[in-house]
């Protein structure tokens, strides 16, 4: 359960950084506005595939977006 709300907060904080709306990022990786919005709110869970693509879309790795690391292009922890 932690992972996943380190994972919402951190595509809510890219997203944020990078001065986009949800809808905005949506487009962009192709989802949609709700399902941002969702994956942000901890209420959606995604796939793999849409896990990557955000984490290739914002340069950072999925190590970092799901807390298994607190550098962005890092690796995960011994």
């Amino acid at each position: 359960m932690e992972r996943e709300i380190i994972f919402s907060e951190r595509v809510k904080a890219l997203r944020l950084s990078a001065g986009l709306t949800q809808p905005q990022l949506g487009a962009a990786v192709g989802l949609s506005k709700q399902a941002v919005n969702g994956i942000e709110h901890g209420r959606r869970h995604t796939t793999l595939r849409n896990a990557c693509v955000l984490a290739d879309y914002f340069g950072v790795s999925l190590d970092y977006l799901v807390g298994r690391s607190d550098d962005p292009g890092g690796q995960p922890p011994p």
